[in-house]
């Protein structure tokens, strides 16, 4: 039988490697996987290439990781929130490479990369500076610039719910890029909520099948990052 659960997201983590390229679910707070990121930060793997929805809030989850100067690159569509200080204070020093990606390129890139699509084309970044050094094609009269996909080393996803074989439910906005994360990865390590039997979850409800998961921890009491921001805490914890 395949158990694909591991007993701690420091045993999830413990083979990324430097200059790994790791995607990182989550919308804003929502589906961020803050236990594996944290654990990511204590395992210490350096120069790692990032592709997030963002760059992460306060001083905690994937901006600590940043903040830890883990981070060379980061592949994202929102570099800079509200309550985001971490990285605009990196990027202004020079010392992080951010490629900045439309949101449903983004999602659209990850999404080839687990269909096996190498490439595609998409009007959204004609005529400004993102379409910038990229081929672009006419069809039917309209200019689309190419876009490549994007395949990860690993990625590191949050969902609601999980069982052995790793199949995943998520809790509605919390589901956000974890599913073709977990396509795009060649390693997909996801903590849950809950970990139930096998045959407990609808099948019909099931969003990601566990052919696509690699690695479950159970958190069953995940931190939540906006009280952790509000807090002003920090991680390592301070």
């Amino acid at each position: 039988m395949i158990n694909k659960i591991i007993k701690s997201a420091q045993e999830a983590v413990a083979d990324i490697p430097d200059g790994a390229t790791v995607m990182i679910g989550g919308f804003g707070e929502a589906g961020s996987p803050i236990e594996l990121i944290h654990a990511l930060i204590d395992k210490g793997s350096k120069n790692l290439t990032v592709v997030s929805n963002n760059a992460g809030s306060g001083n905690v989850g994937l901006a600590a990781l940043i903040e830890n100067k883990q981070v060379s690159k980061i592949i994202c569509s929102f570099p800079r929130t509200v309550i985001s200080v971490v990285f605009p204070e990196l990027y202004r020093k020079g010392e992080i490479e951010l490629e900045l990606v439309p949101q449903g390129t983004l999602a659209e890139r990850i999404r080839a990369a687990g269909a096996g699509i190498p490439a595609f084309y998409t009007p959204a970044t004609v005529n400004t500076t993102l379409a910038e050094g990229k081929e672009t094609k006419v069809f039917n009269g309209t200019t689309y610039v190419l876009e490549h996909a994007i395949q990860a080393d690993f990625s590191l996803v949050k969902c609601h719910a999980a069982d052995k074989y790793g199949n995943l439910i998520y809790n509605k906005t919390a589901r956000n890029f974890g599913p073709v994360m977990c396509m795009a990865a060649k390693t997909s390590i996801v903590q849950a909520r809950e970990v139930v039997p096998l045959g407990q979850l609808d099948p019909e409800c099931v969003v990601t099948p566990g052919i696509f998961v690699k690695r479950v921890v159970e958190i069953s009491n995940p931190a939540d990052e906006s009280v952790l921001v509000a807090e002003k805490r920090r991680y390592p914890w301070n």
